[in-house]
């Protein structure tokens, strides 16, 4: 047993490359090439090491090749008022750090952190030397903004079509009886199918018709508003399909997230950079989420851009601390994370010895044990209980999965902005929500 452990601890040595500087990510950027998105994952929502490192690395991608924005996992309102502070719209916050700390849906420290705080800073100063049309944005991916998003329509027809105007009151006034609670929502629309499905559907049949000459306004503020039209009836199926269980919410919000970057891109005519969990960026198709009849973002936009037009990167780590919460909707907790399993990725990975490594998957056929065979992958969502540790791993083929995996033999807190007393807004996936 100490033989072919000491012989895979030699291939993770033989296959690791330096990971101290900015400068060591040059064998990464080799990889990426001229892909059109690179997505870049994390093993937890609450790790310092993955955000340091995934924005370093965008800082380069954007600098030096060229990408026109980034896109997280986050919401399609928060992520606009963020991204308008980077691009210094008019009106917009000056500070990158007061357009975070506004985030109010749980989990709050996902993205108000002042890891991201660095990265808005930087891109903001870097985007102030630029022309408008050159200028690196920030957007949201996610589906839950219901309410919103719906908001948000009924404001932009009423000022600039108003003869949709009805059509959004009329979808929103379906939604009022329900108090904001998507699971008043879920379990109302279960006992009356179709929901305010139809209402919906109305509102973005209307705002995907384009404007008639001479009504067309400034095309950013259009786009956002017909965003928010999709994000409201992607929203209105997620919930409705959320307290059924089964994989169908998990795909419907992937789907959303996938088809969201895929408008921006056309809108922007940019290469993206996507910010999300590993278990949303690597390849489900080398995971037990496939067999769960379960798709994902990384996996969608390999097959629409192709293979040699997407990288994925994932992120791994060993023992230390990570910022979550024990229940959910519960107050973040800074929580110790236990050394990895037996038997997984991480371990294979620690017994190196390496305190931290980029591995680049090898285009060559023969590649070393721990890129093929079936390993557990340590992923820690929004809720974690340390305890029950070897029951977040999910079982991968890493070169399958990713094009890329970063690894951190100790892991230390995320630094949110403020503490979070209790869960405000509407709710997640549960309990697979990461």
């Amino acid at each position: 047993m100490r033989g072919r452990e000491g012989r895979a601890a030699a291939d993770v040595r033989g296959a690791a490359l330096p990971l101290e500087y900015a400068e060591d990510l040059d064998p990464l950027l080799d990889r990426i090439g001229d892909a059109r998105c690179v997505l870049i994952g994390e093993a937890s929502h609450g790790t310092h090491e993955y955000y340091a490192w995934r924005a370093a690395l965008t800082r380069r991608l954007i600098a030096e090749r060229g990408f026109g924005f980034v896109a997280v996992e986050g919401d399609w309102p928060d992520c606009r008022r963020v991204g308008r502070c980077v691009t210094l719209a008019p009106g917009a916050h000056q500070d990158p750090r007061a357009a975070l700390n506004a985030y109010e849906r749980w989990p709050t420290w996902m993205w108000a952190n002042e890891e991201t705080v660095r990265f808005c800073r930087w891109l903001r100063d870097r985007n102030a030397g630029l022309p408008p049309a050159e200028r690196a944005g920030f957007h949201g991916l996610d589906v839950y903004s219901l309410w919103e998003s719906l908001r948000a329509v009924v404001d932009y027809l009423a000022e600039h079509r108003p003869e949709y105007l009805d059509t959004a009151l009329e979808a929103y006034r379906c939604f009022e009886p329900h108090g904001h609670d998507p699971r008043s929502y879920g379990w109302n629309s279960a006992l009356v199918p179709g929901g305010c499905a139809a209402e919906v559907l109305d509102l973005l049949a209307a705002l995907r018709r384009p404007a008639l000459p001479g009504e067309a306004g400034d095309p950013e503020e259009e786009f956002d508003a017909r965003q928010n039209a999709e994000v409201a009836a992607g929203a209105e199926h997620y919930y409705r399909t959320m307290l059924g269980g089964g994989p169908e919410s998990w795909n419907v919000r992937d789907v959303h997230m996938a088809d969201t970057l895929d408008r921006l891109m056309d809108f922007h005519g940019a290469k993206a950079v996507v910010w999300a969990h590993n278990t949303h960026v690597g390849d489900a198709r080398a995971t037990d989420m496939a067999g769960a009849g379960m798709v994902n973002l990384g996996q969608l936009a390999r097959e629409r851009h192709g293979a040699g037009g997407v990288v994925l990167v994932g992120f791994a780590g060993g023992p230390g601390e990570v910022v979550a919460a024990p229940a959910w909707g519960a107050p973040m907790e800074v929580m110790r994370v236990p050394p990895p399993a037996h038997g997984s990725l991480e371990q294979v990975l620690a017994e190196s010895e390496l305190h931290r490594a980029m591995f680049v998957v090898p285009p060559e056929r023969e590649k070393p044990d721990f890129f093929t065979g079936t390993l557990g992958h340590r992923a820690i969502g929004v809720v974690y209980d340390p305890d029950r540790d070897s029951r977040q791993y999910v079982p991968t083929r890493l070169a399958d999965r990713y094009d890329a995996l970063g690894w951190f033999r100790a892991t230390s807190a995320l630094q949110p902005l403020h503490l979070e007393a209790a869960r405000r807004g509407e709710l997640e996936t549960m309990p697979t929500g990461v």
